[in-house]
């Protein structure tokens, strides 16, 4: 063989070995991006509206979870991809926006801001076989006569937020006279209900109310509504309003020094609405929460304050409770996942009841008949101005001025049988 023809042959063995490992390399990236695949997981949360300041923070606890999560190589290993809607805190949105994620693929949903949009969309969803997690829904109506196999609530209930209020108002305040301002729907009225049960305020002759239009309850009707309160002889004003409209209404009562005369309660605080009203009108006003971001600090919860300091450096902002809900769902969901080794509907739903775990706080569990997350809640009032500064994000809020554990906190199982056998509902999730 010539010395020419030699070159030539390796020359073209050069070629050949190249183009095989060109296809070897596109099978091989081929099978991977299959793989790869996208896990989609859909956020209904309301990015407008009166609750978008904590819509927000679920975004944030959310995409923050599943970065996290893909760093770590994901699912079995497939990336998740999050999805949202904006539900607008709006009911047939938030249904719309359900068929719209359901018909991209989406493996499970989670939102709320609005327990009735909670619970429409969880509705939804259901008809699609997906399993939906309520990240903040406070009505006790949402794991109570509304309740089913595809919701499960990972923050308390109006009940819970009650119990721990009620216990410390009670001691702290014994007889004196209440006024309720109510937001008109779901939420509002369980809360209010818990609250005059919890705090032996049932007699609505003496202990007044009045209630605010939800959803688009004007400000001349929270002002009307403040002012009512204003004129009772109420010592202890119990605030049942949310979001925007506890905004508004808060800015009323210390337009009226209501502060200086009655002791403010609004039976849910979060982060996000203490800082819209400003910790001036806010201090010394007592309230109840599932997770502050204090918490983790106070009582020595490792994951805990990690999360805290990673959100805090990437939003510079302190997690809100629902940052706390959306970012703990994604993880529990991928938790029961993998228990199951599972995306399918049924097989998660079996892996998550009854499951204990612990996360950013002490231990939780998913209650098996009611798929009520059972963890421990928390009183809380908030801080002088000078003691909130003190924070290098100047939202040093809370002060824990009672806890008590879920178990003694969530409602029992005979009282849950009792309320869907009240409002003729099956007595176990169907």
């Amino acid at each position: 063989m010539g010395c020419k023809q030699g070159k030539r042959m390796t020359a073209c063995l050069a070629r050949c070995l190249a183009a095989v490992l060109v296809v070897a390399c596109a099978v091989l990236s081929g099978g991977m991006a299959v793989a790869a695949t996208p896990v989609k997981l859909g956020l209904n949360y309301p990015h407008t509206g009166e609750y978008r300041e904590e819509g927000l923070m679920q975004k944030r606890g959310a995409l923050m979870a599943v970065e996290e999560i893909n760093a770590a190589g994901g699912v079995f290993g497939r990336p998740l991809e999050l999805l949202d809607r904006d539900s607008a805190s709006q009911a047939d949105r938030a249904r719309a926006n359900v068929d719209e994620l359901a018909a991209e693929g989406v493996a499970m949903l989670f939102g709320g801001s609005s327990s009735s949009v909670a619970i429409a969309a969880s509705e939804q969803a259901r008809r699609h076989n997906l399993l939906y997690f309520g990240t903040l829904t406070y009505s006790n109506d949402t794991t109570g006569k509304d309740g089913h196999l595809g919701m499960f609530r990972e923050c308390y209930s109006a009940w819970m937020a009650a119990r721990v209020l009620g216990d410390y108002l009670k001691r702290e305040y014994g007889d004196k006279t209440y006024y309720y301002v109510t937001a008109d729907y779901t939420w509002g009225h369980t809360t209010e209900a818990s609250m005059r049960e919890l705090t032996g305020t049932t007699d609505e002759r003496r202990h007044g109310s009045v209630l605010v239009p939800f959803p688009g309850g004007r400000y001349h009707e929270i002002q009307e509504a403040v002012k009512a309160a204003a004129e009772s002889d109420a010592e202890v004003l119990v605030m049942v309003l949310f979001g925007e409209q506890m905004v508004h209404g808060m800015t009323i009562a210390q337009q009226m020094n209501l502060p200086k005369r009655m002791q403010i309660v609004v039976p849910n605080l979060t982060l996000s609405m203490v800082e819209q009203t400003g910790p001036f009108i806010m201090a010394g006003v007592i309230g109840a929460a599932p997770w502050t971001w204090n918490v983790p600090f106070e009582f020595d919860y490792p994951r805990g304050r990690q999360f805290v300091e990673s959100f805090s450096e990437r939003y510079h902002t302190r997690p809100s409770t629902s940052a706390a809900s959306a970012y703990s769902i994604v993880y529990q969901w991928k938790d029961a996942v993998e228990r199951a080794n599972s995306f399918n509907t049924a097989s998660v739903r079996r892996a998550l009841e009854g499951h204990h775990y612990s996360l950013l706080k002490d231990e939780q569990y998913w209650r098996a008949f009611d798929h009520q997350n059972v963890q421990s809640v928390y009183a809380v009032r908030i801080k002088p101005r000078d003691q909130v500064m003190q924070d290098e994000y100047r939202q040093n809020f809370f002060e824990i001025i009672n806890s008590m554990s879920g178990e003694d906190a969530a409602p029992t199982e005979q009282q849950w049988r009792k309320e869907r056998r009240r409002h003729d509902r099956p007595e176990q999730l169907e």
